[in-house]
C-alpha cells in the first residue's frame, strides 16, 4: 500500500478516529469496510450514513467528510488492517 503525505491536522484527525476505534471493536469493524470501498462507493455509503445522521454534531460530520478523502481512508486502512 502506498504511504501518502497528510498535513498534521489531518494525520492528528486520523490518528484519533484510529484511538476510537482501539477503544471500540464495532466503530473499528465499520471503518475497516467502510475504509476499504472504492471512493466512489464509499461515498455514497457515507451519503447513507449522512442522510440518516442529519442534524448530527459537528464532529461527526466533519469524521464523514475526511472518511471521504482517499488518502485519509486509505491511512485508516494502514493503522487498522483490512475487513475480515
Amino acid at each position: 500500500m502506498t504511504t501518502t503525505t497528510l498535513t498534521q491536522e489531518q494525520e492528528a484527525y486520523v490518528a484519533t478516529i484510529v484511538a476510537v476505534a482501539a477503544r471500540d471493536d464495532s466503530i473499528a469493524r465499520v471503518l475497516r469496510e467502510i475504509c476499504a470501498l472504492d471512493g466512489a462507493v464509499r461515498g455514497g455509503a457515507l451519503d447513507l450514513v449522512g442522510g440518516a445522521l442529519r442534524g448530527a454534531d459537528h464532529d461527526v460530520t466533519a469524521c464523514l467528510d475526511a472518511l471521504r478523502r482517499d488518502e485519509i481512508a486509505r491511512r485508516i486502512a494502514e493503522h487498522l488492517g483490512p475487513p475480515g
